[in-house]
């Protein structure tokens, strides 16, 4: 579900509040409801499924406990598809940062907001909602990483012998292998697995606010610190800390994880003593591994922190076998979920789809699905309904008979292959090459077929 398509719901007793929200928000989704208390809700959700929900916790007057935010939090993981959440509070201590995490809150942001930090929260939710709980199912149970070929029945015995340790864990494969479901999974059987699960994409991070990000700040660190806020370091303490796109950190933010992890404690800005953590690391790139062993890339001494094991995420051209099963997984799923009549699968289009190189792998796939199943009108699911076989024309193989609109579909693809063939397909690198975010990017990826 690209952000463009979301259903937000914004849910604070403060009119001010929910007004500035509505009015940045509505500029990037498709739609955004307010409610001021969360006993609006049941009947709210009556008629309503929101993707998002940005919950404040607090609705009554000198109440810092958050625990109005947190019934209302579990009251949305209740649902059959409970939307991703992101706390909103002004009152973001590790206490509540934690006990939010535990609920099932996939952020939190402290009132008042960053924008940009705002609107990257929200794409980062619906991304996660998408693939991890709406494509999966259970991001937790078996399906999420199906499928019978002799590498996944290895990735899945390999899940099971190093998730009971503490062992650091990096995850290396392609865009759209599953990287966070392995995460995920890995959690799910640890010991930590009562504990929050904090996935942070470190490629969307702005360096300028990476410690806080990470380690926290006290009140007046700096310019607008207004309140103590806990770093994800915190607010993982007990569970699983996962550092998605770790490739896409610049060297000198290397350097800062690497002395919290080296020292097993941090020091949020503005703090005049560290505190201890405890947290295990599950980091993920899509950069091949030689390239981790570049000194220009990434720093040696943090790679040996995170890679004790090394966990690779085979692409779906090197597993065609498991396709059917994905397929009939995928196709189920998004029937259910639209309210669709089922219907079989044209031979021929499963012929051609088990035969497609699928270059954003089970997440193009699932999108494939989806497509179809909105779609599809004949008695049985057909290769036009997915998509994929269709290819843009170059623009010099017919000068004088292609579309203007075409032209610049070609264009754009060229452009977008271009910058991922310059920086080796990191998906964060190429978006801010060419000056769009990563969910437009993963848009482009998907109507180009790269």
């Amino acid at each position: 579900m690209p952000p463009s398509a979301a259903h937000i719901l914004v849910l604070d007793d403060d009119a001010d509040v929910a007004y500035a929200a509505t009015l940045l928000l509505r500029r990037h989704v498709a739609r955004v409801d307010s409610l001021a208390h969360p006993a609006e809700l049941p009947r709210y959700l009556q008629g309503c499924a929101p993707d998002v929900v940005l919950l404040d916790f607090n609705f009554a007057p000198g109440q810092t406990d958050g625990a109005a935010g947190l019934a209302a939090l579990r009251q949305l993981q209740a649902l059959p598809q409970p939307p991703a959440v992101i706390a909103l509070t002004a009152y973001a201590d590790v206490a509540l940062a934690v006990e939010a995490m535990k609920a099932g809150a996939c952020d939190f942001l402290t009132k008042p907001w960053d924008n940009a930090r705002l609107v990257a929260a929200v794409d980062q939710a619906c991304a996660r909602r998408a693939g991890a709980v709406s494509a999966a199912g259970d991001a937790g149970d078996d399906r999420a990483l199906m499928g019978d070929a002799p590498s996944m029945r290895h990735l899945r015995s390999l899940i099971a012998h190093v998730a009971p340790t503490e062992a650091n864990i990096l995850v290396l494969g392609e865009n759209g292998v599953g990287k966070e479901l392995v995460a995920r999974a890995l959690h799910c059987q640890s010991r930590r697995a009562a504990r929050p699960f904090l996935a942070l994409d470190m490629g969307a991070l702005p360096e300028a606010t990476l410690e806080s990000e990470l380690f926290g700040h006290r009140r007046g660190a700096f310019t607008d610190a207004r309140h103590d806020r806990a770093g994800r370091f915190q607010a993982a303490s007990g569970g699983t800390l996962f550092l998605d796109e770790i490739g896409n950190l610049p060297l000198p933010a290397q350097a800062k994880l690497l002395t919290a992890l080296e020292r097993r404690e941090v020091t949020p800005l503005g703090a005049d003593r560290a505190q201890a953590i405890d947290v295990r690391i599950v980091s993920a790139t899509n950069l091949a591994e030689d390239a981790l062993h570049d000194p220009a890339v990434f720093r040696p001494d943090l790679l040996f922190r995170l890679n004790t094991i090394v966990i690779k995420v085979p692409p779906l051209r090197e597993r065609q076998g498991d396709i059917p099963q994905l397929l009939a997984h995928y196709l189920a799923h998004y029937q259910h979920h639209y309210g669709r009549t089922p219907r079989p699968l044209d031979a021929a289009a499963l012929d051609l789809l088990q035969h497609h190189d699928w270059p954003g792998n089970v997440r193009a796939l699932r999108h494939a699905c989806e497509r179809a199943v909105i779609l599809s009108q004949g008695e049985r699911y057909m290769v036009d309904d997915f998509g994929v076989a269709a290819r843009v024309v170059p623009v010099d193989a017919a000068p004088c008979a292609t579309p203007a609109s075409l032209k610049l579909d070609t264009l754009e693809r060229d452009a977008v292959a271009a910058a991922l063939d310059k920086v080796q397909g990191n998906i964060s690198r190429a978006a801010r090459l060419l000056g769009v975010s990563r969910a437009a990017l993963y848009r482009k990826l998907d109507k180009h077929g790269l």
